[in-house]
């Protein structure tokens, strides 16, 4: 059982959803952040803005995990507190949050697992209202030839994990981000062809265990 859970625990981290509180991420202390210069927090405004304004959007995603392992998937948000990530057979792995909890079914492993989603990296895009400056740092904003990277961390627990989004600029839009935890693996989330939605079926949104329930002994 320790092992299955293991691996739940991984496939989620590997999702970008759980860097501070599914797995330990060591007790080293991560160093004070920079303070950004007037452009990087313009980039990070303008980030937050498009953010702010995705209340409904599908795609695709491609994830490629810290062994180089590649699956894909395809993904559903709707603001504030829902998604759904369902992974393509075989992977057998389906994560939805559901407004208060980040649920990872994995019929391989016949597992069915909940964490809050306050205690997730998805808080940051499924917030009710976006904010990278109140239990988030941003340690660093880089520019690209077609977009930029932000970069942050959990402000509360100081732990050296970080989470790096990537945007393009034309169009605006969230092409992805990458998660780094205390032992330096990295995981990646490439988001592909992320579209404006309306209308998605709630159901979409809920996730039940499907594992037959144990029947109860009488004493």
């Amino acid at each position: 059982m320790t092992g299955s859970l293991s691996i739940t625990r991984r496939r989620l981290i590997a999702l970008g959803a759980a860097v501070a509180a599914l797995a330990p991420l060591g007790a080293l202390a991560a160093p004070p952040a920079p303070s950004l210069s007037p452009d990087d927090q313009a980039l990070v405004d303008k980030a937050v803005a498009y953010l702010q304004s995705l209340n409904e959007a599908r795609g695709r995603f491609t994830q490629i995990d810290a062994r180089g392992a590649v699956t894909h998937g395809e993904l559903f948000l709707k603001r504030p507190g829902k998604a759904r990530f369902a992974y393509d057979p075989p992977a057998g792995l389906l994560v939805v949050s559901d407004g208060g909890r980040v649920i990872v079914s994995d019929s391989r492993l016949n597992t069915f697992t909940a964490y809050p989603l306050g205690a997730t990296p998805l808080s940051l895009f499924l917030a009710k209202t976006i904010r990278l400056d109140r239990g988030v740092q941003v340690t660093r904003v880089a520019r690209a030839a077609d977009g930029f990277t932000i970069t942050a961390r959990d402000g509360h627990k100081q732990t050296a994990g970080q989470i790096v989004l990537t945007f393009t600029d034309n169009p605006m839009a969230l092409v992805g981000w990458t998660v780094t935890d205390a032992q330096g693996h990295t995981t990646q989330i490439r988001v592909e062809g992320l579209q404006r939605a309306s209308g998605l079926d709630p159901s979409l949104f809920v996730l039940t265990d499907p594992r037959p329930k144990r029947p109860q002994r009488l004493m």
